[in-house]
């Protein structure tokens, strides 16, 4: 009877083993490096399959692993060097290796020796630490059908670094979820363009952005967080008159831009297809704006009032056009969001345009003691630009919005409206 018992409770332990193993046999994990680790951990937490991604130091021996000593000067070309990666812990019934290391392939440079774009030393070495035979042999399969795709364009040996998996410790706290925590940067796009299933791309046509005045995005090929954050906060918004668009790096034919195309988001300022001045990164939406008033305004009274708290000419040029426009709408002449109604516009006589309230949600009050005065001052919520200041000697005791004439554009209202 005892026996029975003992084979019984064996019998147990094996089946309900079984069960966990088949309940947790699909959760994989695989070491990768392609340069600095920040921004390919966000790329591979935004795979859909991919259950976490976490920044560390592989494979280095003799040297502490954190980043204050992997970073020295004498570490920068030892060959024992930790390697920056990242642990992908992955769901294979939602992902397979096979995908994640062709996206391994395709957001990096894997024919570089030692860096990746300006970042320079062993750390940064192109790398795939495998745990055992099946990923060692599905990678190098992988990494020989690239070493194809590359030569076909003129690309030069793959250098990544295949081997087992040594050692591996966490990065340091601040490293984990980098972009997440630093949210105003970019997104290096250090990538070849090489990607294993090509498809035929019709080419985008340019002629339009190498006339007048244009706003050109740079997006990345592949996710980029800062690309998206510009999109929710900034660009998705935009109404302005200077036309935007967006492009990737591999689309900039027949456009004369200086400036490097591997940071992304990158924000450049054409005129008639010719670059006046880029800035790379997230940017803020006040920013963006002030970007834009340097380029469409330049040195004028129009960027003086905006941005400097300046006020027009008292009947001044766009006053004398304003004053006695149809009916329609003013809006904000950098974002084209609606300020004034025509409705609410009165003559005051003092030489500004005068109205009795701003579209509603459109402005917003500061406190405004320059000058040895006591007034309010009214700014656009969209841009941040300054408008005017507001008084209470409307009629009928209504406010009176004094607004600069400079830092509007009119819209005349269509019949549907």
């Amino acid at each position: 009877m005892m026996k029975a018992n003992k084979f019984l409770i064996y019998f147990l332990i094996i089946f309900v083993s079984n069960i966990f193993a088949n309940q947790t046999s699909h959760v994989q994990t695989i070491y990768l490096g392609s340069g600095c680790f920040w921004g390919a951990e966000k790329g591979y937490e935004a795979l859909e399959g991919v259950i976490d991604a976490e920044s560390g130091y592989a494979n280095g021996y003799g040297i502490k692993p954190n980043y204050r000593s992997i970073i020295q000067f004498k570490n920068k070309y030892n060959e024992n060097n930790f390697a920056e990666v990242v642990k992908v812990t992955f769901n294979s019934n939602a992902i397979s290796l096979e995908q994640i290391l062709k996206h391994f392939f395709e957001t990096h440079n894997p024919t570089q020796l030692n860096r990746q774009g300006n970042d320079v030393g062993t750390q940064y070495r192109s790398t795939i630490l495998f745990s055992n035979e099946l990923q060692k042999d599905l990678a190098l399969k992988i990494m020989n059908e690239y070493q194809d795709l590359l030569n076909e364009s003129g690309y030069g040996k793959i250098r990544t670094k295949l081997e087992p998996l040594n050692n591996f410790y966490l990065a340091e706290d601040y490293h984990q979820d980098y972009l997440k925590k630093n949210p105003n940067g970019y997104c290096p796009d250090l990538s070849t363009g090489i990607v294993f299933d090509e498809k035929e791309k019709d080419l985008l046509d340019n002629s339009n952005l190498v006339l007048g005045k244009h706003i050109l995005i740079l997006d990345s090929q592949g996710y980029c967080p800062y690309c998206e954050k510009l999109k929710e906060d900034v660009t998705n918004n935009y109404k302005g008159s200077i036309p935007l668009t967006y492009r990737t790096s591999d689309q900039l034919h027949g456009l004369k831009i200086q400036s490097p195309t591997w940071a992304t988001p990158s924000i450049i300022f054409l005129n008639n297809g010719r670059e006046v001045f880029a800035y790379q990164g997230y940017i803020e939406s006040k920013d963006f704006y002030q970007l834009l008033g340097k380029f469409k305004l330049g040195n004028s009274e129009a960027y003086d009032v905006a941005f400097n708290k300046g006020t027009d000419s008292r009947f001044c040029k766009e006053y004398q056009i304003f004053k006695n426009t149809p009916d329609g709408i003013f809006i904000d002449k950098l974002s084209g969001e609606p300020l004034f109604d025509t409705k609410d516009r009165f003559v005051s006589r003092s030489g500004w345009l005068s109205f009795t309230k701003p579209v509603d949600g459109s402005v917003y009050e500061l406190p405004d003691n320059s000058f040895g005065m006591k007034r309010t001052e009214i700014r656009s919520v969209s841009s941040d630009i300054h408008l005017g200041h507001v008084f209470n000697d409307g009629p009928n005791g209504l406010p009176r919005y004094c607004i600069n004439a400079t830092v509007l554009e009119f819209k005349a209202r269509s019949r549907t409206s």
